[in-house]
């Protein structure tokens, strides 16, 4: 059995890391961590949970684990993930502590001294479908944020073929609430969302921006400079992101469709839909799928990708990467 813990259970990505884990065969939870709600349960928390007690952070195991999610803000995770290293278990860091390579950039991003920089060049970035080999011998993996992953597997057949590009590429993303947090604000209230469609940081101000313009330049060559617009959803999960890519030359749709079909034939969780076919949240929602369709305009591509936010976004595809750092099989415990 693999011996997991969980910090900053009570959120809703902790939540759901959670459920899941209480599912998998071949996963024991020894610890379930929350800074604000130690000594109550998990079911005290939310309706459905288990009887799992929550301990404070200090209290946790350390050396009885074998693996421990970090399911924190930033900062707090980096310091988190440096005590259980040392205790000798392998961490998966649901924050953006590691997912930055350049310490500068996560500082003016992020508006803070990075905690543990000398950790940043072992920690592999996870996303699983094109870091499996490095997961296997990684003791610290950077889970990709939501909006990062359900865009980087939309982007990547192109980026990494070097298909040549003709100006900047267009993200036009929108998230159910639950991708805001669980922390009680203004803006993401019952009243203000409900009946609402909202952006916010659009453009080229959103913390992502830089995360997956990183992840672009390692596969392209002259990698496009990309233009962000989030949105809040009215509903509680998914993310779907309309990306408009312009092409340069002659666009061959069905070369293009091919290369989509291949790269992702025999992935489990990713999916390409036929053409004429639309990707939407519910192709998604409650699984950690992406599911993706391919739209032609003239030499725009414009790719729609779904991912459920809190699933592959987050704690499915940070179950999915612990598979694979355990040798397990990488579907166990996930809703294809």
């Amino acid at each position: 059995m693999i011996r997991a813990g969980v910090f900053g259970a009570t959120g809703y990505t902790g939540f759901e890391l959670v459920s899941l884990l209480e599912q998998h065969p071949e996963v024991e939870i020894v610890f379930v961590a929350s800074q604000s709600y130690a000594g109550r349960s998990l079911r005290e928390m939310y309706v459905g949970g288990s009887d799992l007690p929550l301990i404070a952070p200090g209290d946790a195991p350390l050396d009885a684990t074998d693996v421990v999610f970090l399911c924190l803000p930033h900062a707090a995770a980096a310091q988190t993930a440096v005590a259980a290293l040392n205790a000798g278990n392998k961490v998966i860091d649901l924050s953006a502590d590691f997912r930055l390579k350049d310490v500068a950039v996560y500082e003016k991003w992020y508006g803070i001294p990075h905690p543990a920089p000398e950790l940043l060049p072992e920690a592999i970035y996870g996303l699983t479908e094109f870091a499996r080999e490095s997961l296997q011998s990684t003791r610290l993996v950077a889970n990709p944020g939501c909006y990062t992953t359900t865009c980087l597997l939309a982007l990547q057949p192109l980026m990494a073929a070097q298909v040549a590009i003709n100006g900047d590429v267009v993200i036009d993303a929108k998230s159910g609430v639950s991708g805001a947090g669980r922390k009680p604000k203004t803006n993401t209230l019952f009243v203000e969302v409900a009946n609402n469609f909202s952006p916010y940081s659009i453009g080229r101000s959103h913390r992502h921006l830089p995360e997956m313009e990183q992840v672009i330049s390692w596969w392209h060559q002259t990698p496009p400079q990309l233009i962000f617009s989030p949105h809040l959803l009215p509903v509680p999960r998914g993310i779907l992101a309309n990306i408009y890519v312009p092409l340069a030359g002659t666009v061959d749709q069905a070369a293009l469709r091919a290369l989509y079909e291949d790269v992702y034939a025999d992935e489990p969780f990713v999916r390409v839909l036929p053409a004429g076919e639309l990707a939407t949240l519910a192709h998604v929602v409650h699984t950690n799928r992406c599911v993706m369709s391919l739209t032609f305009a003239g030499n725009m591509l414009i790719i729609t990708s779904a991912t459920d936010n809190l699933v592959k976004g987050a704690a499915g595809q940070a179950l999915q990467n612990m598979n694979v750092m355990f040798g397990c099989e990488e579907t166990v415990g996930l809703v294809r």
